[in-house]
């Protein structure tokens, strides 16, 4: 590590102003707080700083999303070979046809996401932004096996430019990037990311698997939405704990999710708060469409299907604690996942045409956020002012 600290230190004054390189001093600059903590401090004012830095913050965080990275991985080849070839092949062979499959996703998403990071970096003549070390390994596990490379591309720079760069950078952000680009590909390509064909890959990588035409695999929530109350709900099973059911790609397995979201706790990275106030929520509202809902099979799902199926566990761990685009009084927090847990089930039950509703609920409280933590220190003012009238009196 010293001999790597010297080496940048001696080509660092090519970056400087003045050097001949210096047109890509936000991309050296980049690199250099990734691998080293800055050393410099701040000349006016009084500034209390944290022990970790946002780069480390996001590194930890991306240390907490690759158990769900591995297995979803692995379930995609498990997937593949289950519907394709018709029998499970070895783990080796499931494995590298998952990593086959999603490695050019991830590739996408970091090239176009960190090319126009690095881009608008390099005009407004200001260092780097690191949010989207996260929101680029987030972007692949939230799709299906099967979403174009080209889609993917198109939708991760949308998000980045409009949900974005647009507001500022990082910190600035309203809604989540991640999810917004997974809302652009819903609704801008349905067919891609919606149905019974995209959940399942249906190609051969290099001789890995086999190629089918015309193969379906439905998820169980969308079994659920178009069954009727005859039909029943999909049974429980041990793979949705597990993850070996279709599904996008990172979002099935609850156990990888719950091992990430013990890494997010025990780090203090993420809110317990509004973690356990979203499935809180989601067992509530699950509860009360059981007891009074309609009489359909999505309604009387039982919450621990709810909270284990579709994107609820991820959603609830790595989307909703987002620190930048949700609530940040600790009393806003219980409300803020409460919330999302509430209306992720609605739209689940109330909506056939979508029955994820995760995505939808994470975006509309993104947007009520700054009103929920704005109510909260009104009110602490309030009984504070009243507080000390009393005390005067």
């Amino acid at each position: 590590m010293k001999a790597l600290r010297n080496y940048l230190d001696k080509i660092k004054p090519n970056f400087e102003e003045g050097g001949k390189l210096h047109a890509f001093r936000s991309v050296f600059d980049g690199f250099e707080t990734f691998l080293f903590v800055p050393n410099t401090t701040s000349k006016t004012g009084t500034h209390i700083h944290d022990s970790i830095d946002s780069k480390r913050i996001m590194s930890i965080v991306v240390i907490a999303l690759i158990p769900a990275l591995l297995l979803g991985m692995y379930n995609v080849g498990y997937q593949h070979f289950t519907h394709a070839v018709g029998a499970p092949g070895s783990f080796v062979e499931m494995f590298a046809y998952g990593l086959l499959a999603t490695l050019p996703k991830i590739i996408v998403s970091y090239v176009v996401g960190l090319g126009i990071e690095f881009v608008v970096a390099q005009w407004k003549k200001e260092e780097i932004q690191e949010g989207f070390l996260v929101s680029g390994i987030l972007i692949p596990m939230i799709v299906p096996v099967d979403c174009p490379l080209w889609i993917l591309a198109v939708a991760t720079a949308f998000s980045v430019v409009f949900a974005k760069e647009v507001f500022g950078g990082t910190g600035m952000n309203i809604f989540n990037v991640a999810l917004i680009t997974r809302a652009f590909l819903f609704f801008a390509y349905p067919a891609k990311m919606s149905g019974d064909a995209v959940w399942v890959s249906s190609e051969s990588i290099f001789g890995l698997g086999k190629t089918v035409d015309g193969l379906t695999a439905a998820t169980s929530l969308g079994v659920a939405s178009t069954a009727t109350a005859a039909d029943g709900f999909p049974a429980f099973s041990w793979d949705m704990v597990t993850g070996l059911i279709p599904g996008s790609i990172g979002e099935t397995s609850v156990i990888a999710i719950l091992i990430g979201a013990v890494i997010l706790l025990w780090t203090g990275i993420a809110s317990w708060k509004t973690m356990f106030s979203v499935f809180f929520g989601g067992a509530f509202m699950a509860w009360v469409f059981n007891t009074v809902g309609p009489d359909t099979a999505m309604a009387n799902m039982p919450w621990y299907e709810h909270l284990v199926l579709g994107g609820f566990c991820f959603g609830a761990v790595f989307m909703a604690t987002d620190p930048v685009t949700s609530a940040r009084t600790e009393t806003g927090k219980y409300i803020f996942g409460f919330l999302i847990g509430v209306m992720a089930i609605v739209i689940r039950v109330l909506n056939p045409g979508y029955p994820e509703g995760m995505m939808l609920a994470i975006l509309l409280m993104n947007i009520f956020a700054p009103l929920i933590d704005y109510v909260i220190v009104q009110k602490n003012i309030k009984r504070r002012v009243q507080r000390a009238v009393k005390s005067n009196n």
